[in-house]
């Protein structure tokens, strides 16, 4: 197994005292009530006064300026020390916010993480277990009868497509520009396919980058219909076209281009299909691809991370795809990664990592392709 150097020394070895894994037991056996309190804290203000605060904030003080009763803030400030995000100063019964409070409070990756679990997933997680015996987004079943989340993404409560485009965009944006210096000036791209394009947002940053780009979005057909609405009006969208298209029927094929397109982008997508199903795609998108045509496949490998704690955030999310995505899929690592490729007649000629939050690029050829 490929792991990298951050990895190792938190995986291989056991890294607690007898102590320190009791409390992280319990820890997890409350989880759910602790997601919820750090939750509020933030949603109530609380941690954001205590940060704001020179000496600190009493009880009385946090309940006068939040407007929440005085058992209300006990409650959720006992709990908060219990959790770790406040300390106390047992003198003048002062509150403060900790390092880890600071973190959930101002940590973009911390909060969108929050935002997506909470309104996306929270009530998901509860069928979890059938999900992973029946390999259905059993979860899926209270936003809607969709077989999988993709199907129904446009017809989801506003706040809950708020939370789920943020999660998204929040880790694929912080990519965008290496990623478009890459493709576009290491590679001479002006002919891509976007594959899974959503919204349109890459389409956009790529026909803004280059003058003469042209990207065909190809994504299920109400998906296009979201795509063309959002870029419509905005600079080079005269340049975006759509191609609706369901990735999951074998019988439908990627567009032909006389002279193949120059690149396929695949960012943050793949992992929203079974392995088997990927090999099903990449097989579809080497037969629209010429000998110089290169597919880039971005995602956020869990083996490769830099950071242990984004490793934590991605095995994790492997479980949103179980119990509310599609049932199958999950973040996958480098080695599945290349058993794809192989499997669909290509091979990885070139591996970009470290990329924004923690992406990697495989830019992968036709087996055989100088």
């Amino acid at each position: 197994m490929h792991l990298s150097e951050a990895l190792k020394k938190k995986y291989t070895s056991e890294q607690l005292s007898a102590r320190e894994a009791q409390r992280l037991a319990q820890y997890i056996a409350w989880g759910p009530v602790i997601f919820q309190v750090s939750r509020l804290m933030v949603k109530f203000g609380i941690l954001e006064l205590l940060r704001d605060s020179d000496d600190g904030l009493t009880r009385q003080e946090v309940a006068q300026k939040t407007h929440l009763s005085d058992y209300a803030v006990k409650c959720l400030l006992e709990a908060s020390l219990s959790i770790g995000t406040v300390l106390v100063n047992p003198d003048t019964d002062r509150y403060t916010i900790s390092k880890t409070g600071w973190f959930i409070l101002n940590d973009p990756a911390t909060r969108a993480n929050i935002d997506f679990n909470h309104d996306v997933n929270y009530e998901g997680w509860f069928h979890l277990e059938e999900s992973l015996k029946e390999g259905r987004p059993e979860g899926l079943r209270h936003f809607g009868p969709w077989p999988t989340i993709y199907e129904g993404l446009s017809s989801l409560p506003p706040q809950v497509q708020k939370s789920w485009f943020g999660f998204d965009h929040f880790y694929s944006d912080s990519s965008f520009p290496e990623a478009l210096r890459i493709v576009f000036d290491e590679h001479k791209v002006r002919t891509l396919y976007d594959v899974g394009g959503n919204t349109g947002k890459w389409a956009l940053q790529c026909v803004g980058y280059k003058d003469d780009a042209e990207v065909t979005v190809l994504d299920l057909p109400q998906q296009i219909e979201l795509m063309k609405a959002n870029v419509k009006g905005k600079k080079g969208a005269e340049r975006v076209k759509g191609y609706g298209i369901d990735l999951l029927d074998e019988g439908q094929s990627f567009p032909l281009m006389a002279d193949g397109p120059d690149a396929i982008w695949m960012s943050q997508f793949l992992d929203c299909f079974s392995m088997e199903q990927i090999v099903s795609i990449l097989r579809r998108a080497a037969a629209a691809m010429t000998s110089s045509t290169r597919i880039y496949i971005m995602e956020t490998l869990w083996d490769r991370q830099r950071f242990e704690p984004a490793t934590l955030c991605l095995t994790l999310t492997s479980l949103y795809f179980t119990a509310l995505a599609n049932g199958n899929s999950k973040m996958y690592n480098t080695e599945d990664m290349e058993q794809c490729v192989r499997e669909a007649g290509l091979e990885i000629e070139q591996i970009h990592d470290h990329l924004g939050e923690g992406h990697s690029i495989l830019v992968v050829r036709k087996a055989g392709s100088e």
